[in-house]
């Protein structure tokens, strides 16, 4: 299938190449904190301690899909108290990543939930798109989500992007799965737009700035991909940076259909280092040729 690829506006052309190419050397000194740093102040909390902050812990947890409090459980939903609903989303949170399932805010779990991370959610609906090695070939409604060993998909039709740099991600993707992509310049014909972003930007997604949600791309066939204009980009891998391919080839598995895999070597795996570039797992490739039956 080929799919055609545009930037989201033309200054994207003019704005990603600057952010490319931006000097590290202010920023590396830098006391910007990374936006996740505030849960360092609460670790160690569990259920039963209002502390200043857990509100805080709570919409991060709200904002990955793991602590929902509709109309029969909203009494500590803006406040500070640890209850029982944020001990089991927090045992929820710690089971997806192969963490101890204390239900505390310990050291592991702070450590882990501070780090860096794709904006999508890693559970939707009440649905975990992160798989252990144990969960394979299970079968959901046709309004749920279709799930083979550790990685996940989006339901319905796929549709794709590109971007300077994002046409070595995009070959990349070429060549384990039966895509290819064209660059094209009308926006309106393309399937796939790149775009760069800070802060609330329209989507109901909002950037939060240096550090946290570092992208974000949106299930077949939206096609939209948003990368944080906070963040320092570089083509070349250095130390305080992530890496723009890889944090692309991650987001083109979202456009692609994929969601996040359990697997931390994975391309899929949600949270993100700096100075790390990656490849292809086999988790990633068995899960884009089982998403299309290749």
């Amino acid at each position: 299938m080929r799919l055609k690829l545009s930037f989201f506006t033309i200054n994207v052309l003019v704005l990603l190449p600057f952010l490319c190419a931006r000097s590290l050397s202010s920023d590396s000194n830098s006391t910007k904190t990374n936006a996740f740093q505030f849960l360092k102040a609460l670790q160690g909390c569990h259920k039963g301690e209002t502390v200043n902050g857990v509100h805080d812990l709570k919409e991060y947890l709200k904002k990955f899909g793991y602590l929902n409090y509709d109309g029969s459980n909203n009494t500590h939903a803006d406040d500070d108290d640890f209850d029982e609903f944020l001990e089991s989303a927090v045992r929820t949170y710690q089971t997806n990543y192969h963490l101890k399932t204390t239900g505390t805010l310990d050291a592991e779990t702070v450590e882990k939930m501070t780090m860096s991370r794709c904006g999508i959610p890693d559970i939707v609906n009440g649905t975990s798109r992160m798989l252990s090695g144990k969960d394979k070939h299970h079968d959901h409604s046709s309004t749920s989500l279709h799930t083979v060993s550790h990685f996940s998909f989006f339901p319905g039709s796929p549709r794709d992007i590109f971007g300077p740099i994002f046409v070595q991600a995009f070959g990349k993707w070429t060549t384990v799965s039966l895509f290819t992509f064209e660059e094209i310049q009308d926006y309106n014909a393309s399937d796939i737009v790149i775009g760069v972003h800070t802060g609330d930007h329209g989507d109901e997604n909002p950037f939060d700035g240096r550090g946290g949600t570092l992208a974000h791309a949106f299930p077949p066939t939206d096609g939209r991909l948003h990368f944080d204009g906070d963040e320092i980009w570089s083509p070349v891998l250095q130390n305080g940076t992530f890496d723009l391919e890889t944090v692309a080839l991650h987001e083109i598995g979202h456009i692609l259909g994929l969601m996040h895999s359990s697997v931390e070597g994975a391309l899929m795996y949600p949270s993100m280092t700096r100075g790390v570039k990656k490849g292809f797992h086999e988790d990633d490739i068995r899960g884009i040729r089982a998403l299309y039956n290749i």
